[in-house]
């Protein structure tokens, strides 16, 4: 690959990456994609089969805490941008296992921006601080200025809401579980670089993402999958935790036009302005599945259980994105009704189960 456009992804076979990988190659013809995962548990290359065998994309097998690896990939494709998803992202795991997040979201960050730092910035590499720290875009007619460390966070890095009230940019952060905590620390490590070294640098938060090739551990697919499947169907507590629902492409968009067009050193919020009960997302799943796949006897709602809570389950999320809506002019297109519609008929697909294709309201 000889190009001025490599970009390192990172965490490309999991669920957020590998749509935003599928999407930005067929978006753009003049991008090289090399694509860094470690394929653990949330990472599987049936995530890509749109992008394999394509001359524009890369899949390298390895760890971001690697920096032996991660050098040899900046030197021998000349990366010039990253754009990084990779992290260990189940919150009960993270309970179970804080070490291994800490490890992943917070060393591994460190890794790959001080490699990023060193090839860029310094010696014999051309890119000066001046140069970067004047990498501000305000209008369309702007055009990216290279190299830039994308990095991709979560709205759990500010905690829980009350009844009211909206996450921005500027609200404190107060993670509460070790994933959210090693996210955020992540996150403090990326603006770092950008305040001490002028790196070009962007911080992107969003809120619950959902759509096609989601992991099976997140609670939309286990409401799908174990709907069909007659089991039953478990949510925590009293099912009243409130999330932001972002439908994936929505996300993807949102990420190129931040990537393009962000200010250096700045942080946007993402959401999809689709607050739901996690009551809600299960009831109008099983009702989409009614019409979609009809039992025999009775609904899928019959199936919903209720389980013990999570340790510090976080009571309600909601994003503003008013900063990214107004400066870069995004805003989410699908609301949770049609995208749950299109998660569903592609999980069916996924799960080679028939259905009546028929349209939802």
């Amino acid at each position: 690959m000889t190009s001025d456009n490599n970009i390192l992804i990172t965490g490309g076979a999991g669920f957020i990456g590998s749509n935003f990988i599928t999407y930005i190659i067929d978006k753009y013809n003049e991008y090289n994609i090399i694509n860094l995962d470690l394929l653990t548990y949330a990472g599987n290359l049936d995530n890509l089969k749109e992008v394999e065998g394509n001359p524009r994309y890369k899949f390298i097998k390895g760890d971001i805490c690697n920096r032996e690896l991660v050098e040899f990939i900046f030197k021998e494709y000349s990366i010039n941008s990253v754009i990084h998803f990779a992290a260990e992202s189940h919150v009960d795991n993270s309970i179970k296992q804080p070490d291994v997040f800490v490890r992943t979201n917070v060393i591994g960050t460190h890794t790959l921006i001080d490699v990023a730092y060193k090839f860029w910035m310094e010696k014999p590499f051309s890119y000066k601080k001046e140069y970067i720290r004047e990498c501000n875009h305000s209008s369309d007619d702007q055009k990216l200025s290279l190299p830039r460390f994308h990095h991709i966070s979560t709205d759990e890095v500010y905690g829980t809401l009350g009844e009211t009230g909206l996450f921005t940019e500027r609200t404190p952060y107060a993670p509460n579980s070790p994933y959210s905590a090693s996210k955020a620390g992540s996150d403090m490590i990326v603006r770092s670089y950008y305040h001490t070294y002028g790196l070009n640098t962007i911080i992107t938060n969003c809120s619950n993402n959902y759509g096609q090739k989601q992991h099976d551990e997140k609670l939309i697919p286990t409401v799908i999958r174990n709907a069909i499947h007659g089991r039953p169907i478990p949510i925590y507590g009293n099912g009243k935790n409130i999330r932001d629902w972002l439908y994936v492409l929505d996300h993807c968009k949102a990420i190129d036009i931040a990537y393009h067009k962000g200010k250096a050193g700045e942080t946007y919020n993402i959401g999809g302005r689709n607050e739901k009960e996690n009551n809600y997302v299960a009831t109008k799943i099983c009702q989409t599945l009614d019409k979609l796949k009809p039992k025999q006897k009775g609904s899928y709602l019959d199936q919903i259980t209720y389980v013990e809570d999570r340790h510090g389950h976080d009571k309600r999320y909601a994003i503003d994105a008013s900063k990214i809506e107004n400066d870069l002019c995004w805003k989410a297109e699908e609301n949770f009704e049609s995208g749950i519609v299109k998660t569903v008929k592609w999980y069916l697909h996924h799960y080679n189960v028939d259905f009546r294709d028929c349209n939802d309201e």
